[in-house]
């Protein structure tokens, strides 16, 4: 009895081996070597609020604005609305308070099939194209995608990124600016700070299915074991980067939908770039696109392709050239 438990359990481990050496082999294959950033000839403009074509800027230019928000939207025509209002008031209200401070939003309408980019097009109209612009895709890209294209055009000193649903409250920025500031000095100018709900776990749990639980942990658990070390929440849409350390890890980044922000801060970490983890209000709002179990399949298969693709050299990691 003692000898075929012994067989089988060698068989198990012989398994579990081939089928991670297949695993690596495909996540090899597959691999692309370079980044797949690449602009369609419309997405290279923005309208202004008369309607007229403009050339978007580059992360690569010196910095005109102290704050560029970056909102990914798809198929966001009811919900960004709230999210809208909520930030414009706020900065709006800041700049009044202090006139040195210039802020810009980018809605970056990730290929939807709604009105998206005509209801963001609106606050362009009403605020200006120097406080508003609207990229729209061609193609659906993902969430990671879409942020990327909008922080290349961005003009921001600094560039949070904020979910169109408006989940996080908007004046919470404040509390990642702190964060931020904490972190100094910033080797090369180079500094996040990442909102988390980490602390609302536990109501979060009493509210959720128990596969659902199950899910979560076990994506935690990943995220720990593959790539990211001492980060709770990796997945929260609100971020802050300064405008060096957003140019260095988004010009390394691969992965353009939802395990975008795992891999985002794998390179941060590479890289050595400090991180703070900052608290903030969080609540679940209704319309979320991510569906429970395949949207959690892709990302696990996203934690495990990242962490092999690294391992292997078949990614690398290389910092760029500094902003001007």
């Amino acid at each position: 009895m003692a000898s075929l438990l012994l067989q089988l359990a060698g068989l198990v481990v012989a398994l579990a081996a081939a089928a991670l050496i297949l695993v690596s082999v495909i996540a090899f294959i597959t691999a692309t070597k370079m980044p797949p950033y690449h602009q369609h000839e419309e997405e290279k403009f923005f309208l202004n609020a008369k309607g007229q074509k403009e050339i978007l800027p580059s992360i690569w230019d010196s910095p005109t604005k102290q704050l560029s928000v970056v909102v990914p939207s798809y198929n966001e025509e009811k919900r960004l609305p709230v999210m809208m209002d909520e930030a414009l008031n706020y900065l709006e209200k800041r700049q009044k308070q202090d006139s040195k401070f210039t802020y810009e939003v980018i809605v970056v309408d990730d290929g939807s099939q709604d009105q998206t980019s005509k209801v963001a097009f609106k606050y362009s109209q009403k605020y200006g194209s120097d406080k508003v612009r609207v990229i729209t895709l061609v193609q659906n890209r993902g969430k990671g995608g879409a942020v990327r294209m909008g922080v290349f055009s961005s003009r921001g000193e600094k560039i949070l990124m904020a979910d169109a649903d408006g989940a996080t409250k908007f004046p919470d920025v404040e509390k990642l600016e702190k964060g931020l500031s904490a972190l100094q000095p910033w080797p090369d100018q180079m500094a996040i700070a990442c909102g988390s709900r980490a602390h609302l776990e536990k109501e979060s749990i009493a509210q959720r299915s128990y596969f659902r639980t199950l899910l979560m942990y076990g994506f935690h658990f990943l995220v720990w074991f593959l790539c990211v070390k001492g980060i709770r929440d990796t997945q929260c849409g609100f971020k802050l980067l300064t405008r060096e350390a957003a140019a260095q890890t988004f010009s390394s980044l691969h992965i353009e939908r939802w395990a975008f922000d795992v891999e985002l801060l794998y390179i941060a970490q590479f890289l050595k770039i400090p991180i703070a983890e900052v608290a903030v209000n969080w609540t679940e709002i209704e319309g979320s696109k991510l569906v429970p179990f395949w949207s959690w399949l892709q990302m696990g298969k996203d934690l495990l392709f990242i962490r092999l693709r690294y391992l292997m050299g078949a990614w690398r990691i290389e910092p760029t050239r500094k902003v001007s």
